[in-house]
């Protein structure tokens, strides 16, 4: 049987950021192969540009495809197609499903329920602390995170699911060319315990309309939605809309009402989405029998928190989870010097307490 993968990453190649023309290509065209046949008349009357017609009917175009997948296979990523088997059953249920999907790592867990969470690029302490603690009760219970790997609640979000299951993370670039630069370690770690996915080739660059584009496949892949913290004009509201177009579940974390990060949030819990404070109530809302599994584990669990020393607590007391705490007021609230209050602090988390952020900053875990 001829491998079709060619000329799916051919379409690709000429028409990923024209999703309108690919659809209409792939519509009319029940065999991807004849589109590369096809006369420009056809493609004037599906239309199609005539640059874009003759670049997929140019003798070239298979040949960079067969490039493109070489490279792929050399780096052990993986491509998936609309007609591949193990194409994600969810992701095929949207209006405009990506025709091609490149992938790293495991790709056994885009068939796991899923949920995103995404929010603000720059979140607040409280926002931090509860897009971790969402996605780090959800993914241990055995729910697949999704989200952006964007700068904020999207790093945050694959880090706390990262401790205790899986996550996989749609890229508005190709797998190539990781964006924001600083997530190149993370981007390792969600291959090493889930997957990396983008639709476009391997080398394309982070171009600002692509992150909209990306949004669907975040909505898509997914159950439901979660926002937690995001402005009137965030782009987190584009991937609340699309998931409401996509007939996925909406919730929002509710926030300050003082604050810019919150008036996203609190106008979707407004307009109808779900006010979410714990996984709970992300598990209340989705379909059964999943609804049932996840809430019987909430029976089964007896959670003692850990013990505290009379230092630790009183350390801890001066802690909050909603700001953050820097190391000198924590030794203007104590006795203790600056050597003690690290033993001290260091000691809270490896217990699970409190969480170190840049500059030296503490924040109580939820």
């Amino acid at each position: 049987m001829e491998d079709t993968r060619k000329y799916w990453v051919a379409l690709n190649l000429v028409l990923a950021e024209h999703l309108k023309a690919a659809k209409k290509i792939v519509d009319y065209f029940p065999n991807i192969k004849d589109a590369f046949y096809a006369s420009s008349r056809e493609f004037a009357a599906l239309g199609v540009e005539k640059e874009k017609a003759q670049a997929l009917t140019s003798s070239k175009i298979l040949d960079r495809a067969c490039r493109e997948i070489e490279k792929v296979e050399r780096r052990k990523y993986s491509i998936i197609t609309l007609e591949s088997e193990n194409y994600p059953e969810y992701l095929k249920e949207v209006f405009d499903p990506p025709f091609v999907l490149y992938c790293a790592g495991n790709i056994e867990v885009l068939k796991g329920p899923a949920v995103s969470i995404v929010g603000a690029r720059k979140p607040s302490a409280y926002g931090r602390a509860v897009a971790e603690k969402l996605a780090r009760d959800l993914a241990s219970r055995g729910v697949v995170i999704v989200s952006g790997l964007a700068r904020g609640v999207d790093s945050i979000a694959h880090w706390g699911a990262l401790e205790g299951g899986k996550t996989v993370a749609v890229l508005g670039s190709g797998l190539e060319n990781i964006y924001p630069r600083e997530n190149h370690a993370l981007f390792h770690k969600v291959i090493e315990q889930g997957a990396v996915v983008s639709e476009f080739p391997l080398k394309s660059a982070p171009l600002g309309f692509h992150f909209p584009i990306r949004n669907r496949i975040i909505s898509g892949l997914s159950l439901a939605v979660v926002v937690v913290e995001a402005t009137k004009r965030s782009g987190s509201l584009i991937s609340a809309r699309l998931a409401l177009e996509q007939n996925r579940e909406v919730m929002a974390v509710p926030g300050n009402i003082t604050s810019n990060l919150s008036q996203g949030t609190n106008w979707l819990i407004k307009t109808g989405a779900k006010l979410v404070e714990s996984w709970e109530d992300v598990a209340e809302e989705l379909a059964s029998p999943l609804k049932e599994q996840l809430l019987s584990q909430k029976k089964e669990e007896k959670e003692k928190p850990p013990s505290m020393s009379t230092q630790e607590r009183k350390v801890f007391e001066l802690i909050s989870s909603d700001s953050l705490t820097q190391i000198d007021d924590l030794v203007e609230g104590t006795e203790f010097s600056v050597s003690e209050i690290l033993s001290i602090l260091l000691k809270l988390e490896l217990k699970g307490l409190v969480l170190q952020r840049p500059g030296k900053y503490f924040q109580r875990r939820l």
